[in-house]
């Protein structure tokens, strides 16, 4: 029967029937074939429609799509097979697309030989919904106890196991199902890290209602026998009564972290380069070192190695070659020294070993030994196959030295005279050693310079360079000078060696340059007249300079900052430094020529091939040696060269300056030759570079 032709309910045979079932059960549907023949009131409120609009659909369209197959077959066993009432559950669709779930039995009934099915059904979708909120709640935390990195078991209220998560499965070596139903202690048997004793359960206080400690650390041992340091807590489960009905243990495993911790330790004092102690760490200990040989008169030995010619490597392989290199030189001294001494890189190709509990006859045979093997050391890279040795400084560890920088410099200064003798030679320092007191006092000045550098302790100087013969500019030479800690005045000749030495002079050439730029500068600005608005003014370069990387873009940066006319500086180049450094002299001659500044080639005849190079250095004066200078009144040699390298200069157009003059018949003789500038104590004293304030003339 379909539901454009519905029977109205009180003329058909079921009328009456479907009015007595459905007036005991609160709600009930008398469904013919697929249509809802009758529905009372409880029916439409389930439904959201009223029984007329019931009677226009299929039953099955109200059903969930999900569920609609389901039934659809067992309505047609229903009407077809006359099967027996059973209960099911569904899910229906009202008009408003809200979903109900619903419990349903089916009654097969047949009046005057007409079937038909009648439903009786009742509404449990609340219940449904706090049921999936349960169970989501519950899958949301086995989720989450599944996925955290911390080992979980729960007990119930007898401290037995009911859950173990994957971590704890991991850490204890049980399974979930090998430990359910088993005491805690049978599968979590945690012992105190330093005694190895077995510890008081946490989850026996917990169920007991006592405060279990927190958070200590101990040792937990797998089924298997593998140990884990572990640091764990325990929590009670209560009912809303608050009844204790189970417990939570949460452990963690730091062994990892642990061994982090120690490994960051170990990286802490290592090189990571080759694995050796880093300096940090062999300092510490040299100072333990020398702690036992004040206290107990402990006999140790430092020894400081400067490997010979690496920078070859790494000029013609480049540094990862270098680096590699320095790795198996690592590997030969760790052969060559005993277990107990402290070996380490301290930078770049230098390196340290501290001898310990080492008497000195002892020490030279191991270092005879060290120094053997990197002799014998060959290092193959492509077609290149190279060479080295150490130059090593010795030092016994004694109470003489009283700081750590005492000891560590009078090392590195050995080092340094073993390495000015020679490839692989040893040196060792001993008391009194003189070569030694000459390289500790280069140290000093280091130190001296750095300051000075730092803390703006150096100061400017100017000498006059006087015309002799005709017309031309006046000339005025910058000095360099140091101020000490109580002020005194310091000339270049007390510090100029150990600052070539150590590579210092280029920082000091910048600093003179940069400074006399800006004296001159101050006093171009200031609207006064003297020597440094009216002179031009010579600055000397050193060698090293020359070859600087970066020195000469220093230069013109300065040149360029300051505002100084060009024409008015003269960079002074000695003539052995310029002919030494003859590429990078040219090249700087160039560019500042270019510029407008000139140039004086100092110092000139000392050197054996100087008149060859002169034609290829294009300077503007010659500041004849002072030596031949000073003795041309008295000897008709040194008189001789000095008229020669005047008439050379003369005929390249390059003017002379005889440099010394130191009284009046040296000033006298050089008129009569010819020569253009004179310069000395004669002429006047080197005296400090200012601008003169406005009045002072």
């Amino acid at each position: 029967m379909t539901a454009d032709n519905s029977i109205d309910p009180p003329q058909h045979p079921f009328g009456d029937w479907f009015r007595l079932m459905a007036a005991n059960t609160h709600t009930a549907i008398l469904v013919v074939r697929d249509t809802c023949f009758f529905a009372n009131p409880a029916a439409e409120r389930l439904m959201g429609l009223s029984a007329s609009e019931l009677s226009r659909v299929r039953i099955l369209d109200t059903v969930h799509p999900d569920d609609r197959d389901a039934l659809a077959r067992r309505l047609e066993k229903r009407l077809t097979e006359g099967k027996t009432p059973s209960d099911h559950q569904l899910r229906i669709v009202r008009p408003s697309g809200e979903e109900r779930w619903v419990e349903y039995t089916a009654t097969d009934i047949e009046v005057e030989g007409q079937r038909a099915v009648m439903v009786t059904a009742f509404d449990f979708t609340e219940r449904q919904r706090a049921l999936e909120a349960l169970h989501q709640e519950e899958e949301r935390a086995l989720v989450t106890l599944t996925s955290i990195d911390d080992g979980v078991i729960r007990t119930d209220a007898d401290g037995r196991v009911d859950f173990l998560n994957p971590v704890a499965e991991e850490l204890t070596g049980w399974t979930g199902a090998e430990a359910e139903g088993r005491l805690l202690s049978e599968v979590y048997r945690p012992v105190d890290e330093t005694t190895g004793e077995l510890l008081a359960e946490e989850v026996e206080m917990c169920l007991r209602g006592e405060e279990p400690p927190h958070n200590l650390l101990k040792r937990l041992v797998r089924s298997d026998g593998a140990v884990f340091t572990i640091q764990d807590c325990a929590s009670p489960i209560r009912s809303r009564s608050g009844e204790i009905q189970g417990a939570v243990l949460v452990f963690k495993d730091l062994s990892r972290e642990r061994g982090l911790e120690r490994e960051i330790r170990v990286m802490a004092t290592r090189d990571r380069l080759t694995g050796l102690l880093n300096r940090e760490e062999f300092e510490r200990r040299l100072g333990l070192a020398l702690e036992d040989a004040r206290e107990r008169g402990g006999e140790h030995v430092l020894c400081y190695l400067d490997l010979d010619e690496f920078k070859l490597v790494n000029d013609v392989c480049g540094h990862p070659v270098g680096d590699e290199m320095l790795r198996q030189v690592a590997d030969i001294l760790r052969r060559s020294v005993r277990a107990r001494d402290a070996l380490a890189r301290l930078g770049g190709d230098e390196f340290g070993i501290l001898l310990q509990d080492c008497e000195r006859r002892r020490a030279r045979t191991q270092i005879h030994e060290v120094r053997q093997a990197l002799r014998q050391f060959r290092f193959p890279w492509g077609d290149h196959r190279f060479e080295t040795g150490a130059s090593i400084g010795m030092v016994p560890v004694t109470a003489e030295f009283e700081t750590l920088g005492e000891l560590l410099a009078a090392a590195d200064g050995a080092c340094y005279i073993a390495k000015e003798r020679g490839r692989a030679q040893v040196h060792e320092y001993r008391p009194g050693d003189a070569a030694f007191a000459e390289r500790y006092g280069e140290m000093q000045w280091v130190q001296l310079i750095h300051r000075a550098l730092e803390e703006d302790c150096l100061t400017l100087y100017s000498q006059p360079i006087e015309l002799l013969t005709g017309t031309g500019e006046l000339l005025s030479e910058v000095f360099l000078r140091m101020v000490g800690s109580n002020g005194e005045i310091i000339a270049p000749g007390e510090f100029i060696q150990a600052a070539e030495r150590y590579r210092l002079v280029s920082s000091i050439d910048r600093w003179v340059v940069r400074t006399a730029l800006e004296t001159l500068a101050r006093a171009q600005s200031s609207g006064t007249t003297g020597p440094l608005v009216e002179r031009t003014y010579t600055i000397n370069i050193s060698g090293q300079s020359l070859g600087e990387e970066g020195f000469l873009e220093d230069v013109v940066a300065a040149l360029r900052t300051s505002g100084v006319p060009p024409q008015r500086v003269c960079f002074e180049l000695t003539e052995t430094s310029a002919i030494g450094n003859l590429g990078h002299a040219r090249l700087f001659f160039s560019v500042l020529r270019d510029l407008g500044c000139r140039f004086i080639l100092d110092d000139f005849g000392s050197g054996l091939s100087s008149f060859a190079y002169l034609k290829n250095l294009p300077v503007d004066f010659l500041k004849i040696d002072g030596e031949f200078v000073s003795n041309i009144v008295v000897d008709p040699v040194q008189r001789a060269i000095v008229e020669s390298i005047h008439r050379v200069g003369s005929a390249l157009n390059i003017r002379t300056i005889g440099e010394g003059v130191e009284d009046t018949p040296t000033l006298t003789l050089l008129q009569e030759i010819g020569v253009d500038y004179a310069q000395g104590y004669l002429l006047g004293k080197p005296a400090p570079m200012e601008p003169e304030e406005p009045g002072e003339r």
